[in-house]
């Protein structure tokens, strides 16, 4: 809802300094960041400052405090200062008077409250502005309680900025009742204050000297002041049923001794140093042993041995490694589960792409996600209920895990469903993006990366109710064969992984299809495509399962294909499947277009069309392929050896419709052009549309990268082919979860 003083305080910043400043705001009555952006840089602009930023950074506060050190109605301001703060009121909720340049005893009164709600007023008594106050009154924090903002967190806040607001580098956080990463920063400050750390020396870093001085401030039942209500603030913080206070009680003992039940630290109701460190940082005392670890490196029987001597029982390995050159132990090696299984150790699956950013996260990506893990899972062996740990490793804002990551946890919930929930779902990743996922109902189980403390999603978060695993350190043990660089993971006992598994599947080739799996794999293939907007007719030449019909009809021709060459089938049947799916009016008209330059005349096939326009050369058939692409596919395979025959020429019209012709009208042919078109994509389609690095041949063991670059090879190098590539990886699973349940 727009307010009138807002609207009239943006005017205001426009008018004034529009033309100066750089930049301007929407007028639209609304308070955000792009109007403090622009008041802060009024604020430099009026005290001299010549590089503007929308940074009220350390070069303002200084040039403001020597200008500056206390604002009052005394004080000998410009008119555009005035309003400025005047303007910084409205945004902020609070009376600014008429945004007129004068400092009336509105906006004392304004002030005054300002400073009473942020928790300064006896720091800074009376309704002066000081210059951090001023730096509070131009950002987006709220001194008030928001959204549902708990009073007791509140109080935390405002103690914090009455106490130690006069230190070098502590500034005025929120008070809107809820924990953040600034919050979280300035306990740390004030931990560091309270240790008489000088000011330059406290850095809010949980460092060797916090750490060292937070042994030394035990605090337990009997236990009275500042350490206690820092100790309290913490709890308060970490969302724990107790008030803020300055004595500990016994009340205050037992809701501790909760506390480190819940995260697994001995129970003594004290606030001990391990205590203090989880509830500052996320990692907490690094130097706990957990009983789970994870890692990138291959479970040898000497390894095995020595993660036993130091308490592991839970092993974490990932089930498919996405890269052909990094890492090479990543994913689970053949004959691993077996060595876990003898040493009594239990292992817990845990599937990871890239993933390091949001863009990787979607809907499709999920239902990808879910169903290669699967896959892997039941290679592996992996027994029915074992819960796979999808990775979500960024730091993912809030709103991207509200656009990306729940949707892709979404995806895999959708493709466990057409599996027959054979596996459960966790998650891991930082603490918010864990909670949320958890509360959505996509994953039963938190692995948790606690380590990446610097985190939004992890500084001023709490640990997630269904944590599961808990990461905290790396750590290399062990010596000679047995050294072993790994994650210690603290565990609940939430999730046990597996202490046997089934034999392991073989990398054996593709065999003809068992029709008695059709009804599935039309089942999967149906939901899948509705799920991404395309019904099951909808408008386009071909139904879904017309255009699955088309490929199993030649499934003999993509059989022998993907054999003769080390391929799997899902590579052809994806291919040709996604782009008939797409065959419309426009490719039809397109490909009488075609006929038309090759002939002289419109097929028959083709006169009831709208009017035709002639073509050289058009993407047609099962596999919605240019003659131009078949040639080349034909020719590099050649080239290879893998088949003989003469090179035909781009150049000729002649070759180009004989191909065509071939792609249109005979499926098999077109089929086995996808397997030869992969193999061009692969080799960098010499002579194609596109300068792309040669790849690995397809094989019996593409990785999911190599999967999606073949796949989006053949679309070419431009949008939507990445887009779309993205959308057929779940279509490839699809189809290799029917063709590995008949090999």
């Amino acid at each position: 809802m727009a307010d009138e003083m807002v609207l009239r305080a943006q005017q205001f910043v426009n008018d004034t300094y529009g033309s100066v400043i750089g930049m301007t705001v929407e007028e639209n009555g609304q308070t955000g960041w792009n109007t403090m952006y622009a008041l802060t840089r009024a604020l430099q602009y009026e005290l001299g400052i010549s590089g503007l930023s929308n940074n009220f950074g350390p070069t303002t506060l200084s040039v403001l405090r020597s200008k500056y050190p206390s604002i009052n109605a005394s004080t000998a301001l410009s008119e555009g200062l005035c309003r400025i703060i005047q303007s910084g009121l409205y945004c902020k909720g609070y009376d600014g008077g008429g945004i007129d340049g004068v400092f009336s005893s509105r906006v004392e009164s304004s002030l005054a409250q300002l400073k009473a709600d942020m928790g300064v007023d006896q720091a800074y008594p009376g309704s002066d502005l000081t210059p951090k106050v001023f730096k509070g009154l131009l950002n987006m924090d709220a001194y008030v309680t928001v959204n549902g903002g708990s009073g007791t967190v509140r109080s935390v806040q405002q103690w914090l900025n009455g106490r130690f607001v006069d230190r070098q580098d502590f500034y005025i956080i929120p008070c809107d009742g809820h924990h953040s990463r600034d919050v979280a920063k300035s306990m740390l400050f004030a931990v560091q204050y309270s240790l008489g750390m000088a000011d330059g020396v406290a850095n809010g870093v949980f460092g060797p000297g916090t750490r060292s001085g937070l042994r030394e401030h035990t605090v337990s039942t009997g236990s009275t002041g500042v350490w206690v209500q820092l100790f309290s603030a913490g709890m308060v913080l970490n969302q724990r049923p107790v008030s803020f206070t300055s004595s500990f009680s016994s009340a205050l003992a037992a809701a501790v001794s909760d506390f480190q039940a819940f995260v697994k630290l001995p129970v003594t109701g004290s606030g001990d140093f391990s205590t203090w460190a989880s509830l500052l940082v996320s990692y907490g005392d690094q130097e706990r042993d957990g009983e789970a670890c994870d890692g990138v490196t291959k479970i040898t029987p000497a390894r095995a041995q020595t993660l036993k001597a130091a308490g592991i029982r839970y092993v974490g390995r990932y089930l498919t490694n996405p890269s052909t050159t990094s890492l090479p132990e990543k994913a689970i090696q053949p004959g691993e589960l077996q060595t876990i299984a003898d040493n009594g150790l239990r292992c817990f699956p845990i599937y990871q792409t890239y993933g390091r950013d949001a863009d990787g996260f979607t809907y499709p990506s999920g239902r990808a996600a879910g169903q290669a893990a699967v896959n892997a899972a039941l290679d592996h062996g992996f027994k029915r209920s074992t819960r796979i740990f999808f990775a979500v490793d960024f730091d993912a804002l809030d709103h991207q895990v509200t656009d990306n990551v729940l949707p892709y946890f979404k995806g895999i919930e959708d493709a466990m469903a057409s599996n027959g929930n054979v596996y459960e779902v966790g998650v891991y990743g930082p603490r918010n993006v864990c909670t949320r996922v958890g509360e959505a109902g996509h994953a039963t189980a938190s692995f948790v990366s606690d380590m990446s403390s610097g985190f939004s999603g992890n500084f001023g978060y709490p640990l997630p109710a269904n944590w599961a695993y808990d990461q905290i350190v790396t750590r290399t043990i062990g010596s000679g064969t047995g050294a072993i660089n790994i994650d210690v993971n603290i565990a609940s006992g939430r999730d046990t992984g597996q202490a046997s598994f089934d034999p392991p599947a073989s990398q054996t080739p593709d065999v003809l299809f068992n029709t008695a799996y059709w009804p599935g794999l039309l089942a999967d293939v149906q939901n899948y495509m509705e799920s991404i907007g395309f019904a099951e007719s909808d408008g386009r030449i071909y139904t879904t399962t017309e255009c699955l019909e088309t490929i199993i009809a030649g499934d003999v021709a993509v059989t022998n294909t993907a054999r003769a060459y080390g391929m799997r089938k899902a590579l052809i049947q994806t291919t040709a499947f996604w782009e008939f799916r797409h065959y419309g009016n426009e490719d039809l008209g397109k490909d009488a277009g075609v006929w038309l330059y090759h002939n002289g005349y419109v097929p028959d096939w083709a006169k009831d069309l709208p009017k035709i326009e002639s073509f050289r050369d058009s993407s047609t058939g099962v596999a919605q392929m240019f003659g131009f692409a078949g040639i080349l596919s034909w020719n590099n395979s050649i080239r290879r050896g893998l088949v003989t025959g003469t090179p035909k020429d781009t150049t000729r019209d002649a070759d180009i419709f004989s191909v065509w012709d071939k792609l249109r009208t005979d499926n098999d042919f077109a089929l086995t052009s996808v397997g030869h078109a992969h193999i061009w994509a692969a080799d960098g389609k010499p002579g194609g549309d596109e300068e792309d690095p040669m790849d690995r041949l397809p094989a019996l063991d593409y990785t999911d990268s190599e999967i999606y670059e073949v796949l989006r090879r053949y679309q070419g190098p431009a949008e939507p082919a990445f887009t779309d590539a993205r959308k057929r990886m779940p279509l490839y699973h699809i189809f290799e979860k029917y063709n590995r349940m008949m090999r």
